[in-house]
């Protein structure tokens, strides 16, 4: 690497690499590659061995209470295994995870878990409760003649939805939710650890699985799973803080809600957030990576007829491109600022915890939706050789589709950040040169060059957005809570927007000021200009009706653009090489390089 390089690198992996370093050298080994053509049950068979592989050269538990560790092993499974992504995000987080948060008990051991005896899975949503999971039906009813549960499914709505529970991995069990009940009351949702199938993979009785049809994308054994009047013993029920069922049936809870209980008896799925996002984050630099390569080597006829030059010359080709790095740069940034504000958040805290979660959805949103548009960037800038398997694009392109909704869908996170933003207490503007209508800042519009004056201007995007949606919302007829929040919603959900970008962007822009390389520096603070003036040439409306952005100032906004990805397109190699793929992962993909050249050689031959 070149000290720019090198530098970039630092910035975007830490500067000792023990967070990354062990996940990349596994990803590294061709084995833990995917191979899309190869059929599914193997796929899928192959997954689950290198899960196994990856809980061989790890300290599961650890692992599991680590979410520095669990986000980075997502990216980079992400880059190489869409399938191993789902399979570890379950089992190391979703399952042993929430065993290890719940109560010990001796008659409970984990060891079978921890050497992959038995794979963990994790049984929440059902068919007819995805976002509204507080309403679910599955019952565990409490018989303390004997001290036992009967776990069962009513109806068919309440048939656990997607849950890995098919016979390839071997045996499983499953933390599942249900309702308890003692006596006929309702206590809430709590989970049960509960085995599944036996040692060759086959349901025990009681529990009933039926596969889902394959879908795109890496394969995953998802099925439908329901139970049948299950005995389970009273060690099943994971118990802590949120309540503890004593033998004769009473309940006891640090907590009076049974929403409060339920959040906290799954309070996973927010690590899971993160280890979602990570699997995205990779998967869309993997992409670009991919892209920008093959733009430099890819020919096409030049303005001489007699001439061939690099895609990559062509305005056209490489803005695009240029445009997705800064957003991942920026997209990395704030993930990384995102996991260590949840990993070092103090959970006495309520006020600190609240506003870390929602940090953390708000990321996980945002950075699954532009992993997306990246990631199609990325396969229409590679033309017809990326819909080929085989370079992997496509791959991404369906993967990135369950992220989205894994672990909360991101409609529904957006809706419910949007609402606290909402509720929060509504900011004072400063008073700018030309009065409380005028920009927020003393001495603003300012100099579109100058990062603060575009955080500024991101910052007003999002206190707008705000506005009118209160505005709005004290429009709307009184007594209709629901026509109320429609009239707000659609810019309650544009600030989120505006919000996550704001963040990004002053993650970039830290990033930036630690930079040790002037080269590295400066490309920074180019990829900053750049994220930061597209959105804001998208607020643009907004943004000079309230008086923040000057016509002068709008009409500049192409230029300065320009000038940034004028002096980005020099640098694209350095960019794409911080993010450290291995050589293994481009010897994989054809159209990143020598192999391509070959595959072009050798049919020139046979052709001529």
């Amino acid at each position: 690497m070149t000290p720019t390089t090198s530098e970039l690198s630092r910035l975007l992996f830490g500067p000792d690499r023990r967070l990354h370093g062990p996940w990349r050298a596994l990803v590294a080994d061709p084995a833990m590659h995917r191979r899309p053509d190869t059929p599914a049950a193997d796929q899928i068979d192959a997954s689950y061995r290198r899960l196994k592989e990856l809980n061989a050269r790890t300290d599961p538990v650890a692992l599991a209470a680590d979410p520095r560790q669990l986000a980075a092993l997502h990216e980079w499974t992400g880059v190489v295994d869409g399938g191993l992504t789902v399979l570890a995000g379950i089992h190391f987080n979703l399952f042993l995870g929430t065993l290890l948060d719940h109560d010990p008990s001796p008659k409970r051991p984990l060891d079978d878990y921890l050497r992959m005896d038995r794979i963990g899975t994790f049984l929440c949503t059902e068919l007819g409760h995805g976002n509204d999971a507080a309403a679910l039906e599955t019952v565990a009813d409490y018989d303390r003649t004997d001290r036992s549960f009967t776990l069962h499914t009513p109806g068919p709505s309440a048939r656990k939805f997607m849950p890995n529970t098919g016979p390839a991995g071997g045996p499983k069990s499953a933390v599942v939710a249900a309702r308890l009940r003692v006596e006929g009351r309702d206590h809430g949702i709590f989970l049960f650890l509960t085995p599944l199938t036996d040692e060759d993979g086959g349901p025990l009785p009681g529990v009933a699985v039926r596969p889902l049809p394959q879908r795109p994308g890496s394969p995953v054994d998802h099925c439908v799973t329901s139970f049948d009047r299950l005995r389970l013993p009273y060690e099943a029920l994971l118990t802590g803080a949120h309540g503890r069922l004593a033998d004769d049936g009473t309940l006891t809870s640090a907590y009076g809600s049974r929403r409060k209980r339920f959040l906290t008896a799954i309070g996973r799925v927010t690590t899971g957030k993160l280890c979602m996002s990570a699997g995205a984050l990779g998967a869309a630099r993997a992409a670009l990576a991919t892209a920008v390569r093959y733009a430099q080597h890819r020919e096409v006829t030049g303005a001489r007829p007699d001439r061939r030059v690099p895609v990559w010359t062509h305005r056209t080709h490489h803005g695009p491109l240029l445009e997705g790095l800064a957003t991942a740069y920026a997209m990395t940034a704030l993930h990384r600022a995102t996991v260590e504000r949840w990993a070092a958040h103090d959970p006495a805290d309520p006020e600190a915890s609240a506003a870390a979660e929602r940090q953390v959805a708000v990321t996980k949103g945002w950075t699954t939706w532009q992993a997306r548009d990246l990631i199609i960037e990325a396969r229409e800038r590679c033309g017809a050789q990326g819909l080929l398997p085989v370079n992997g694009i496509t791959s991404y392109a369906a993967d990135i589709e369950g992220t989205i909704t894994a672990e909360g869908d991101n409609l529904a996170l957006w809706a419910k950040a949007g609402a606290e933003l909402l509720l929060e207490s509504e900011p004072q503007a400063p008073t700018g040169p030309t009065g409380p209508t005028g920009p927020t800042d003393p001495g603003a519009p300012g100099d579109l060059d100058d990062p603060a004056v575009r955080q500024r201007l991101l910052r007003a995007a999002v206190r707008l957005r705000l506005a009118r949606a209160r505005t709005r919302l004290r429009e709307a007829p009184a007594g209709d809570g629901q026509r109320r929040w429609n009239a707000a919603a659609p810019d309650a959900l544009a600030a989120v927007t505006a919000h996550a970008e704001h963040e990004a962007a002053a993650a970039l822009l830290a990033w930036a000021g630690a930079a040790r390389d002037d080269t590295a520096r400066a490309l920074l603070h180019d990829l900053h200009r750049l994220f930061t003036l597209r959105r804001i040439d998208a607020y643009g409306t907004l943004l000079l009706g309230a008086g923040e952005l000057t016509p002068g100032q709008a009409a500049a906004l192409p230029d300065v653009q320009e000038r940034s990805l004028g002096r980005l397109a020099e640098h694209a190699l350095a960019l794409v090489d911080a993010f450290d793929l291995p050589d293994a992962f481009y010897a994989a993909r054809p159209i990143t390089g020598r192999a391509y050249q070959d595959a072009l050689a050798f049919v020139s031959v046979r052709s001529g």
